[in-house]
């Protein structure tokens, strides 16, 4: 039978946004971490917004409505608003009612523009990351470094010589047709950032990702991500310029909070002289990927902890994918380096969130965490000096130690198992016998050398041979 059309009706219905989201939905974790974090900034928003006139978008549902652009890919402010008008998920994580009317797009635009001017997004950032130091999830020993293109919202066509020919009046690109969009030939033409400038986006420069690639208008986004989960600890934007992305990785590796070495790893772009020494200017061991000619030495490669580094620093690859995929940092929707930069952020604080879901939640219980000793044969200061140093940008002692691991003897063996520095010859010889566990609680596997005798057999040996001839062996030097 089929079913007849009926038409909506107004009726008072006793249901609120809450009932309709799903109860497992991950927007409910991701909503329990942003609500304290938004909690702790309440004096920071009253110190910014007058105690009359008229009431505004609250700084909150701002705050919350980018981390909804980011984690939903809405490719406008326009359409968030659009959508918020009948998303009952958008309305339920910004605390408004089913009934709420949404907010005009240039309304949020203005008040979004003011609150970026006051610097807020850094203290949102700060809020989050103190949310996953108390959960324990940030490594302050272990980072990665990493920079990518974020390509500019200006077309080619807007390129143009900074100083105008003698020869024309308005410095139009040559073979310029008129019109919206005119055609524009460029052959033959050389461009640089030194004589040219884009009239769209004046920040943006001319940068290509390789050898054979081609040539766009970019900036510079960079990530210092810590080792132990993957999380964004630190982030900056700069211009792309050849050099950006070592000197934006030093000026990060300057705001690491604490006085203990680190360790730092990076591809192969960051294995030049510059950032090798201002890392260990800094005591920071760089554990960057080699090349044919490095400027990293065996005093760093033969560590464990540099083959550990390696592997782990290609997570932070999946930051500048989701980033870019899902957080619309591929092709920027602003103009501005200050705009840029804090779009870049928001996109990096939505990738903690997302991350901070999956990981489960270990509190401090009844006090700060243990001090993780060194391994063995591990130095923690020079020979001499104090135990730890007084800066990070402080002169490096004249006999600072071979770099070396800091972690614990569980984080060598779920990775790259027990270090051979750490077990002696009789422990290692243990190690490789069938059913005995090593470190980690696995046992090893496979049967022990045949052709290899203990060191039993031999001595057993040599001690019936002085036996058999307890004489003195003439000497082979003379008569």
């Amino acid at each position: 039978m089929r079913g007849g059309q009926e038409r909506q009706s107004l009726m008072l219905l006793g249901v609120v946004a809450d009932d309709l989201v799903p109860a497992d939905h991950p927007i409910r974790a991701i909503r329990r971490i942003v609500a304290p974090a938004l909690a702790t900034l309440s004096p920071v928003f009253d110190r910014l917004y007058k105690a009359g006139g008229r009431p505004s978008i609250p700084p909150e549902h701002l705050l919350k409505g980018l981390v909804l652009i980011a984690l939903y890919s809405v490719r406008s402010e326009r359409q968030f608003c659009e959508r918020l008008q009948y998303d009952l998920l958008f309305k339920w994580f910004l605390d408004l009612n089913i009934t709420d009317p949404a907010w005009d797009p240039s309304t949020f635009s203005k008040h979004r523009a003011d609150l970026l001017e006051q610097r807020v997004v850094h203290e949102f950032v700060a809020a989050v990351l103190a949310e996953a130091q108390r959960r324990q999830l940030l490594s302050a020993d272990h980072f990665t470094v990493d920079g990518t293109l974020l390509e500019a919202w200006a077309s080619l066509k807007s390129f143009q010589p900074k100083a105008p020919p003698s020869d024309s009046d308005d410095g139009a690109p040559p073979s310029a047709v008129g019109g919206k969009n005119p055609a524009v030939d460029f052959h033959g033409e050389k461009r640089s950032n030194a004589t040219h400038q884009s009239t769209t986006d004046p920040e943006a420069r001319l940068a290509k990702k390789g050898p054979g690639k081609e040539a766009k208008l970019c900036f510079l986004g960079n990530v210092l991500m810590e080792n132990r989960h993957g999380l964004v600890v630190d982030m900056e934007t700069t211009l792309a310029t050849g050099t950006g992305e070592v000197e934006a990785a030093l000026a990060m590796l300057d705001r690491v909070d604490g006085q203990h070495p680190i360790t730092v790893g990076a591809d192969k772009l960051y294995d030049q002289q510059p950032f090798v020494t201002g890392c260990r200017g800094k005591h920071v061991t760089p554990h960057g990927a080699q090349k044919q000619r490095s400027a990293i030495d065996g005093r760093t490669t033969r560590h464990a902890g540099y083959a550990v580094s390696q592997k782990l620093r290609k997570r932070v690859e999946e930051i500048v994918g989701w980033q870019k995929t899902i957080g619309g940092c591929r092709t920027l929707r602003y103009r501005g380096l200050d705009r840029v930069a804090q779009w870049f952020m928001r996109t990096a604080t939505a990738y903690n969130l997302v991350r901070m879901v999956k990981l489960p939640e270990t509190p401090p219980a009844g006090g700060p965490a243990p001090v993780v000793a060194p391994a063995a044969g591990c130095r923690t200061s020079a020979p001499g000096g104090p135990t730890h140093r007084q800066g990070r940008s402080s002169a490096r002692p004249a006999r600072y130690p071979a770099p070396v691991d800091h972690e614990n003897a569980l984080f060598f063996s779920t990775l790259l198992g027990p270090p051979r520095a750490v077990l002696g010859r009789s422990a290692r010889a243990r190690a490789h016998a069938p059913g005995v566990p090593v470190a980690g609680g696995s046992p090893a596997a496979g049967p022990r050398n045949p052709r290899r005798r203990p060191r039993s057999h031999f001595a057993a040996y040599r001690r019936r041979w002085r036996l058999r001839d307890p004489a003195p062996r003439p000497s082979h030097g003379g008569s």
